[in-house]
């Protein structure tokens, strides 16, 4: 099953720039532009030369009108691995024409495809559309955890323990 009247390719290592934009778009619109410290050279090397990245795009008349970028996890419980969505984005005037639905649905087939035990991803608590739009397609919402992160001088203070 699918739609088929979207069309939509992964990013190749020419599209640096392109991803850059769709993640500063996001960061824009999550009021956390200035946090973005990720640059062109930095996403060529982390997704196309170390491959610990991948980005799909979707695409309206041949242009990129929104992204996902995504990652292998492991749940243990599974035995296998899953696809974690760090970035799903549709640029605002391309809203509401299924485009979201779309991205997740082909990394769903994505995860089928690799014999994935599950697809998750987080979303801030103040995003309301965005949760609407995720348990309209009966996701799961996971109350019962929380998200801890080490970064910066956090992170390298854990290192040197």
């Amino acid at each position: 099953m699918g739609n088929n009247k979207f069309e939509f390719r992964f990013a190749e290592e020419k599209d640096s720039k392109t991803i850059l934009g769709f993640i500063e778009a996001l960061a824009d619109y999550e009021k956390m532009l200035d946090e973005v410290i990720a640059t062109e050279e930095l996403l060529r090397e982390w997704i196309f030369e170390k491959k610990k990245a991948e980005v799909i795009f979707a695409l309206e008349d041949g242009k990129e009108v929104g992204f996902a970028l995504f990652f292998h996890n492991f749940s243990t419980f599974l035995g296998r691995a899953g696809i974690y969505l760090e970035d799903l984005f549709v640029l605002p005037e391309h809203r509401g024409k299924g485009y979201g639905k779309g991205l997740l649905s082909q990394l769903a087939k994505i995860a089928e495809e690799r014999g994935c035990g599950r697809l998750e991803w987080a979303c801030l608590d103040w995003n309301q559309p965005s949760i609407d739009f995720y348990l309209s397609l009966e996701a799961a919402q996971m109350d019962e955890w929380t998200t801890y992160r080490l970064a910066g001088d956090t992170l390298k203070k854990m290192a040197e323990y």
